[in-house]
C-alpha cells in the first residue's frame, strides 16, 4: 500500500495527512455525534446497560461500515462541484474540501456540546453547497453549473421526508401496538415505562422478548447507520487520494483481467445500442450529452461528432475503447492515462443516466443500460479494504466517546413522560429500517432525525405530549443546520483563497 504514496514530495504528503485527519475526525464526530440515537432507547428502557450498549453499537457500526457497500459514497461524491472533481490534485481543490470538512466539524461539535441532536448529513451537504457556490461566485461560473441541481434536489427531498416517515410509521405502529397488544396483564406491560415496571412488578429490566427486541432494533440502527454514514466518509477520502495520487488510486488497480473485460465488452455493448437507434432517439440523446473529457481533437471535429449519427457512436466510448482494447493490467497504463480512462466512463455513465430517463426509452432497455453501468463503474466507484476498515475505526471509536449527551435528549427530553418500551422498540425498528432501505438504494439520510422523529411520533401516538421546549430547540438546529453550514464553508473557502 505505502508505495502508492512513494512519487509524492514532502509538501504534497503533509497536505495528504492534514486532509486525511480531517475526514477521520469528521467520521469520529459523526460517531458520537449519530449514534447516540441508536443507544438512547436501549439505555433509557434499560435493556443494556450504557458500557455494554456503547461498545455493541460501536461493533455494530464498524460491520455495517464494512458491509454497506458504496452507493452513498459516490453519491455524495457525484454532489460536489465539477471543477473540484477535475482539479481536486490543486491547492485550490484541496482548499475546497477542508473548507467543507472543518466547516460540518464546527457545527457537528457545536450542536453536539449543547445536546442538540442535528443532522451530519446537512451539515456535509451545506458544505458542498457553500463551496460550490462560493467557488462559483469567484470563478465567475453559473450556480445552475456548480451545483448538480437533479442529485441535490434528489438528496435534500430524501433528507426532508425521512424524518416524516419516520414520524407518521413509528406513531403508527405505536397505535397498532397499543390495539392489538395490550389484551392481558402480560402484553401490557410493552407500554409499562422502566419506571412502572419497577415499581409494579419490582423488576428493573424490560421483560424477556422485549428485551430482546429492544436489543435487535439498536443493533438494526447501528448496523444501519455505519452503512449509511459510514459510506459518506469512504467517498470523501476517496475523493482525496484519486486526487493526490491519481497514479494508484484513478482507477481500480486491484481489478483483475475479468474485470478489465467486462468494462471493455460494456463499452462495445454501449456502442451497439447507439448504433441500433433511430435517428430521433439519437437527436434527443445528443442534447443531453455531456461534455467529452480530455480528448485531444480539434473543436470542429468533436462538434461534427455531438451533432451526426455516427456508426461508431460516442467518441468517449471509441476512446476508452482503445485505452481498454487488449488491455490485462491498469499497471501498464501511464498516470495521464488512468485519469483519461476515468473521465471517460464517467462521461459514458453519466449519459447512460440521460438516456434512461428519456420516454422513448423502453423498461427492457433501462434494465439493459443499468446493468452496463455497473460493469462501466466496477471500474472507477471502488474503495480499498484498508480505507474502509479506516472509516469503521473512526466510527465505531466515536461512537464509544462521547455519546452521552445527546442520548440524554433523545431518552430524557423529548417526551414530557419516560419512554415506554413499545415505544422504544417502535423508533428504533422504524429508524433501522427507514436508513436500511436508504443505504441500499444509495439515499443519504439523516439517521439523527428519523430517530428523533420516530421517539416524537410515539410520544405523541401514545397521548404523552412533548417537551415543547426541547423539540422547539432541535428544530431550530435542524432548521439552522443547512444555512449555518453553507455560510461556514464559504467563508472558510473565501478567506482560505485570499491567503493560500
Amino acid at each position: 500500500m505505502l508505495h502508492l504514496f512513494s512519487s509524492l514530495d514532502c509538501y504534497t504528503t503533509c497536505f495528504l495527512i492534514l486532509a486525511l485527519f480531517f475526514v477521520l475526525f469528521y467520521e469520529t464526530i459523526n460517531g458520537f455525534h449519530d449514534t447516540a440515537n441508536a443507544i438512547a432507547t436501549v439505555i433509557y428502557t434499560r435493556a443494556l446497560r450504557s458500557q455494554l450498549a456503547v461498545v455493541m453499537s460501536g461493533v455494530f457500526n464498524f460491520v455495517g461500515v464494512l458491509l454497506g457497500g458504496l452507493s452513498v459514497a459516490y453519491a455524495i461524491v457525484h454532489l460536489l462541484p465539477a471543477d473540484l472533481l477535475q482539479n481536486v490534485r490543486s491547492a485550490h481543490g484541496l482548499i475546497m474540501l477542508s473548507s467543507m470538512l472543518i466547516a460540518s466539524i464546527i457545527w457537528n461539535l457545536g450542536t453536539w456540546y449543547y445536546g442538540l441532536p442535528a443532522s451530519s448529513s446537512h451539515t456535509l451537504i451545506g458544505g458542498i453547497i457553500g463551496v460550490s457556490v462560493t467557488n462559483a461566485y469567484l470563478t465567475g461560473h453559473s450556480l445552475l453549473e456548480a451545483l448538480n441541481i437533479p442529485k441535490m434536489l434528489n438528496i435534500l427531498t430524501s433528507l426532508i421526508i425521512s424524518p416524516i416517515l419516520g414520524f407518521i410509521l413509528a406513531g403508527s405502529l405505536i397505535i397498532i401496538l397499543r390495539r392489538y397488544w395490550g389484551g392481558n396483564k402480560k402484553r401490557k406491560r410493552i407500554h409499562m415505562t422502566p419506571n412502572e415496571r419497577e415499581k409494579f412488578d419490582g423488576k428493573k429490566k424490560p421483560p424477556f422478548w422485549t428485551r430482546i427486541a429492544l436489543i435487535l432494533s439498536a443493533i438494526g440502527v447501528s448496523y444501519s447507520h455505519g452503512a449509511n454514514d459510514g459510506q459518506k466518509g469512504i467517498g470523501l477520502i476517496m475523493l482525496i487520494l484519486i486526487g493526490i495520487a491519481p497514479a494508484g488510486f484513478a482507477i481500480n488497480m486491484n481489478a483483475n483481467d475479468y474485470d478489465i473485460f467486462r468494462t471493455r465488452d460494456a463499452v462495445i455493448h454501449l456502442q451497439q445500442y447507439y448504433q441500433k437507434l433511430t435517428p430521433d432517439c439519437s437527436q434527443k440523446i445528443i442534447r443531453v450529452l455531456p461534455t467529452i473529457p480530455n480528448i485531444k481533437a480539434p473543436n470542429h471535429y468533436i462538434d461534427s461528432i455531438k451533432h451526426s449519427i455516427l456508426s461508431d457512436t460516442l467518441l468517449s466510448c471509441k476512446e476508452a475503447r482503445k485505452l481498454l482494447n487488449n488491455l490485462v493490467s491498469y499497471d501498464t497504463l501511464s498516470v495521464e492515462e488512468k485519469i483519461q480512462l476515468r473521465s471517460l466512463l464517467i462521461s459514458i455513465t453519466n449519459t447512460i443516466d440521460q438516456i434512461s430517463c428519456l420516454s422513448s426509452t423502453t423498461n427492457s432497455d433501462i434494465l439493459f443500460l443499468k446493468k452496463l453501468k455497473i460493469d462501466l463503474l466496477n471500474t472507477v466507484e471502488y474503495a480499498p479494504l484498508w480505507i474502509i476498515i479506516a472509516i469503521a475505526c473512526a466510527l465505531s471509536l466515536g461512537t464509544m466517546a462521547g455519546w452521552r449527551r445527546i442520548a440524554t435528549t433523545i431518552g430524557e427530553r423529548v417526551g414530557k413522560q419516560g419512554m415506554t418500551y413499545a415505544q422504544g422498540m417502535s423508533a428504533q425498528i422504524t429508524a433501522a429500517v427507514s436508513i436500511g432501505v436508504a443505504s441500499y438504494t444509495g439515499i443519504p439520510v439523516s439517521t439523527t432525525h428519523i430517530l428523533s422523529s420516530s421517539v416524537a411520533g410515539t410520544m405523541l401516538a401514545s397521548g404523552n405530549g412533548i417537551q415543547g421546549r426541547t423539540v422547539k430547540n432541535i428544530l431550530i438546529a435542524w432548521i439552522l443546520t443547512l444555512p449555518v453550514s453553507i455560510i461556514l464553508s464559504s467563508i472558510l473557502f473565501f478567506i482560505a483563497t485570499k491567503f493560500i
